[in-house]
């Protein structure tokens, strides 16, 4: 009898399963976005319930460099998202925004730079402090709580509920997908911007941004809604086998049934002819290189297929898993303005 364990014999199985909505060039772009996109929204469990948006500004705060607006959002009947608007000081209005999203850490004020944990000062560095470089840069950022972590879901310690406690669980069991419930709040949070930001934000400028689970939120939601103008998803894009499939992460990470229909180089497409930066470190253990490169190439196709090769991009930071701002932010800046 050969000795094959579980999974192994899935890894097998998907090494030998074709995705059956696969992008190729010989295929209409449009046309398979629109069916690709279709199939994405049921994965993902989307859409949620229609409500009021119930828009609040919790507090506002005048800083050295810039305004800070605390304000929170009704995303589906009974559920606030809590966010935090940085405005930089003297900006002419208005200017290009940065939704960051964070990975499994202890909340959204790791982007805003603040330290209320133990172990955040060791997940800022590392480029994680998304909004205050935003603001370096010149543009508007909105850090958001997402699901399960920080003050959407922590123990004491701020450790994330999805990580640590598989909260995401009863979302699969009510056929809804954590993914899915932050890909739906992000953008929700595009409505309120378009709503009432537009003081402040350029709505036809929306940048979505994050590193590791952040980076996976960036990459669906990007795939998902069209407003989003430059995704630029770090240490997330990956081939399944040789990611989620291949090792432990997150449950939050997961799609029940999407490597039938899709690779993640695939749903890439979907972002086609958006701008687009897909970020990695060369040494990132969970997110191999080998696998990163096998889907940029696939997205990168679809680029060629459209034109736009030039609003698509590959940085390859020299570590692991962490942002690369230094490596990135000049490519972003050239894209906008294009």
């Amino acid at each position: 009898m050969r000795d094959i364990s579980s999974k192994e014999y899935i890894q097998e199985l998907a090494e030998k399963t074709p995705c059956s909505m696969a992008y190729t060039k010989e295929v209409s772009l449009s046309k398979w976005q629109e069916a690709a996109r279709d199939k994405l929204s049921e994965l993902l469990g989307l859409p949620l319930a229609a409500c009021d948006i119930d828009f609040r500004v919790i507090s506002e705060e005048k800083c050295e460099n810039y305004k800070r607006i605390a304000f929170e959002f009704q995303s589906e009947p009974g559920y606030y998202v809590p966010c935090t608007l940085l405005v930089p000081s003297g900006a002419k209005k208005p200017i290009p925004v940065v939704i960051c999203l964070q990975g499994h850490s202890t909340g959204a004020h790791i982007s805003l730079g603040i330290a209320k944990f133990e172990r955040d000062p060791a997940a800022i560095a590392g480029g994680r402090d998304f909004a205050v470089r935003a603001v370096e840069e010149g543009f508007c950022a909105i850090a958001m709580e997402q699901r399960y972590m920080g003050a959407k879901g922590q123990n004491e310690e701020g450790r994330p509920s999805c990580f640590l406690f598989n909260s995401p669980m009863g979302s699969f069991l009510m056929g809804r997908t954590a993914i899915g419930e932050r890909v739906w709040d992000i953008s929700k949070l595009i409505d309120v911007i378009e709503k009432y930001l537009t003081a402040y934000i350029d709505p036809e400028k929306i940048i979505c941004m994050g590193n590791s689970g952040g980076g996976t939120a960036t990459f669906y939601a990007s795939c998902y809604d069209e407003r989003i103008h430059m995704s630029i998803p770090s240490c997330a894009v990956c081939t399944y086998e040789e990611s989620v499939m291949a090792m432990k992460h997150c449950i939050c990470n997961l799609v029940p049934g999407i490597r039938k229909y899709f690779n993640m180089g695939d749903l890439g497409c979907l972002i086609a002819p958006r701008k687009l930066i897909v970020v990695c470190g060369d040494e990132d253990d969970i997110f191999p290189l080998h696998g990163v490169k096998e889907s940029y190439n696939i997205i990168e196709a679809a680029y060629k297929n459209a034109g736009k090769e030039h609003f698509c991009h590959l940085v390859i930071g020299k570590g692991g898993h962490q942002f690369y701002p230094d490596e990135t932010w000049p490519i972003a800046k050239q894209l906008i303005s294009e």
